[in-house]
């Protein structure tokens, strides 16, 4: 069986930046705080960042797809794309015209691509904005919660990684004034020291 630990030998939890002692300055204590301030930031500034990313991503997508809205459209016209037009991320599809109809009766014609088995009169549908300008399909319900919890998760981290470098700087400031108060104080007590230890000091 192993020994139990006492409690003499067990670790002492280091919170003496807090206690009062000859040895703590004021710099501790400020350093000691901010030490504690910048981990509850990471922490809860990044969850919290992440989460406002979210939902700020999710609306503004909601809000693009309450703005398209489908129309049945009709080509009239495909434009053949040229080999010096292609490029590495090129997917294949075509220009094409497509002209559709609006409630009001209105005739409207624009420019989209689709794939290039598109012939002219074919029907398809297009997503159209509120001008009846052709934008892009806008993502669902699924896929919008999707981008949006991803793109949280992404950001969270990366707030919580500036928060932390910004502590760092701050600390870093706090031990370079320190140094300096300890070079300022030696200054003044070295002498009074090398005269008591007989110049060895």
């Amino acid at each position: 069986m192993p020994a139990k630990t006492s409690r003499r030998n067990r670790p002492a939890v280091r919170l003496w930046r807090w206690r009062r002692n000859a040895l703590r300055r004021h710099s501790d204590v400020v350093e000691a705080w901010i030490v504690l301030g910048v981990w509850l930031l990471v922490l809860v500034g990044g969850a919290v960042a992440g989460l406002v990313t979210a939902r700020t991503v999710d609306s503004d997508l909601a809000a693009r797809r309450a703005r398209a809205h489908p129309v049945a459209a009709v080509v009239t016209d495909v434009t053949p794309v040229t080999p010096a037009a292609t490029s590495a991320r090129d997917d294949g599809r075509v220009w094409v015209a497509v002209r559709w109809t609006d409630a009001a009766g209105s005739v409207h014609q624009a420019r989209t691509r689709m794939l290039p088995d598109a012939l002219s009169g074919t029907r398809l549908t297009v997503w159209t904005d509120g001008a009846d300008r052709v934008v892009a399909k806008p993502l669902g319900r699924t896929e919008a919660a999707v981008q949006a919890a991803l793109t949280g998760v992404l950001f969270g981290p990366l707030a919580a990684g500036t928060i932390w470098a910004g502590g760092r700087l701050l600390r870093a400031g706090l031990v370079r004034r320190r140094l300096t108060e300890w070079d300022e104080e030696w200054k003044r007590v070295g002498p009074e020291w090398r005269k008591l230890s007989g110049g060895r000091g």
